[in-house]
């Protein structure tokens, strides 16, 4: 299929990926379905949704980790912490207003990234790491909740 594309003087996936993504767009919009690059255009598909997975699991990660200093570290300024809560919260809101299915995946990815928001919690505020819950006691409510600062 690529050398079909490639034939029409079409840039191959490889060599030009802005010119390839242009022409199958073109393709797409001509109905020339037979002349796509499905495969490198299910990569990109893939890659595309991979992106957004991991975003949240790292601003999840990061607001986790930012709950749990706000919360055990009394003694240290917060406004920078505070600000990251919202910077973080709306990046959140913003990733599920774009994709709202990425909404079942809070409380898997919330779960799966406590332990590391703890441990580099536990780094940043030079506290023991038994300091911190071995569990994540914020409900994803919390989380999301631009009100909750514990």
């Amino acid at each position: 299929m690529q050398t079909l594309v490639q034939s029409r003087s079409s840039p191959s996936y490889d060599d030009d990926l802005v010119q390839w993504i242009d022409a199958q767009i073109h393709l797409l919009l001509e109905n020339r379905f037979s002349e796509l690059d499905i495969e490198n255009l299910v990569e990109e598909l893939d890659g595309m949704r991979t992106k957004e997975l991991h975003a949240l699991k790292n601003r999840l990660r990061v607001l986790i980790m930012h709950l749990l200093k706000c919360e055990f570290q009394k003694n240290h300024p917060q406004n920078k912490w505070h600000a990251t809560l919202i910077e973080q919260r709306v990046r959140i809101h913003d990733l599920l207003a774009d994709s709202p299915s990425l909404r079942r995946k809070l409380e898997e990815f919330a779960r799966v990234n406590y332990p590391y928001a703890r441990k580099v919690a536990a780094l940043e505020t030079h506290l023991p790491l038994n300091s911190f819950p071995a569990e994540n006691s914020y409900s994803v409510e919390q989380i999301l909740d631009d009100e909750f600062i514990p």
